[in-house]
C-alpha cells in the first residue's frame, strides 16, 4: 500500500501507516520535503510542530520555510543520539529496550535469562493455546477496551483505541496480535506493529491466570520467533520505566539491551541563528 522505497530502518512514528491512521482520526500530518513526517497542533494560539522519532535534517530551517513553518517552534525527539540543529534541551535522553532478533532459535533461547527461560518452559508445557493474526480494525476490540481500562487504573497514557484501530485499517499486514487461551478463556494478549525492518510492542494485557501461567513469556517468545522468520531484525519493547522495575526486568531478561534515544529538544528560529550543529548529550 505504501512506498516500498522508504527507509527500511524507520521508527513507528515515521511510518506511512501511522500518517494514514492520523488522517483517518481527523489529524493533518505534514510531510517535509525530505519525506519525514511532521505533526502540528495549536497551543495557546501558536502553531507548534513536532518531528517525532527522527533525526532532524541539517537544513531543517530551509525545509520548514518551504512549508511556511519557519517561525513555528519545533519539538525534536530523535530516535537515537544524533546531531541536532541549534536547540534548547527539554528532556535528557531516555533508554528504550531493544531486542535484536536472530533466526537461530537455539542461539536465541540461550540468550534468555535462566529464570525467564524456566518460566517459558513452564508456559510451553502448560494448557495454554496460542492464536496469532492481524488486529481487526475495530476500536471496540476486546484488547483495546481491556488496555484502555488498564491504562486508566495504572495512570499511564497510550494511543487512543481509535488510532490503533485506524492503523490496523490502514495497514493490516503491519499488525500482529498474539493471544493466549486456557480452556478457551483468553488470559493474555500482545500486539506488535511492524515498521520497515523493525517492530514495536504496542500494547498488551494479562489477567491473574495468565500471569500464573507465564503467558506473556510464551507470547513474547513466539512473537519474536515469528517476527524473525518474517525478516524483522529488531523489536522495540518500550522505554525503561523508572517506577516499573519488574516490567523492565521482564523485558531485559529476553536478552534485550538498553539503547538511548535522542532526548527532546526545542528548535525555534531565534535559536537557529546560531551556527553549527550540537551533538545530543
Amino acid at each position: 500500500m505504501f512506498d516500498a522505497m522508504l527507509p527500511l530502518d524507520r521508527s513507528l512514528f515515521q511510518d506511512p501507516a501511522f500518517a494514514a491512521a492520523l488522517k483517518e482520526c481527523g489529524q493533518a500530518p505534514i510531510t517535509l520535503p525530505d519525506g519525514q513526517l511532521l505533526l502540528t497542533r495549536r497551543l495557546f494560539g501558536v502553531t507548534v510542530a513536532m518531528l517525532p522519532r527522527a533525526a532532524p535534517p541539517e537544513n531543517l530551517g530551509a525545509q520548514l520555510a518551504r512549508l511556511g513553518l519557519h517561525r513555528a517552534p519545533v519539538i525534536l525527539s530523535p530516535d537515537h543520539r544524533c546531531p541536532v540543529p541549534a536547540s534548547v534541551c527539554l528532556a535528557r535522553p531516555r533508554d528504550k529496550i531493544v531486542l535484536d532478533l536472530d533466526r537461530d532459535e537455539t542461539a536465541s533461547r540461550a540468550r534468555l535469562h535462566p529464570k525467564w527461560r524456566n518460566q517459558l518452559i513452564r508456559a510451553e508445557t502448560s494448557a495454554l493455546r496460542m492464536v496469532q493474526g492481524s488486529l481487526p480494525p475495530d476500536p471496540n476490540h476486546p484488547l483495546l477496551r481491556l488496555e484502555s481500562k488498564q491504562a486508566r487504573a495504572r495512570g499511564y497514557t497510550n494511543w487512543p483505541g481509535a488510532l490503533t484501530a485506524a492503523f490496523a485499517r490502514a495497514a493490516p499486514h503491519q499488525t500482529l496480535l498474539f493471544s493466549a487461551f486456557c480452556r478457551d478463556r483468553g488470559v493474555a494478549h500482545m500486539l506488535f506493529l511492524l515498521h520497515g525492518e523493525r517492530a514495536s510492542y504496542h500494547i498488551g494485557y494479562t489477567n491473574a491466570e495468565g500471569r500464573s501461567l507465564h503467558a506473556h513469556n510464551l507470547l513474547l517468545w513466539r512473537a519474536s520467533r515469528h517476527l524473525a522468520s518474517l525478516g524483522i531484525r529488531q523489536v522495540e519493547l518500550g522505554l525503561m520505566q523508572p517506577r516499573a522495575h519488574g516490567l523492565n526486568r521482564f523485558k531485559l531478561r529476553t536478552g534485550a539491551r538498553r539503547q538511548p534515544t535522542g532526548g527532546s529538544w526545542l528548535y525555534w528560529h531565534p535559536f537557529a541563528r546560531a551556527a553549527g550543529l550540537r551533538s545530543v548529550a
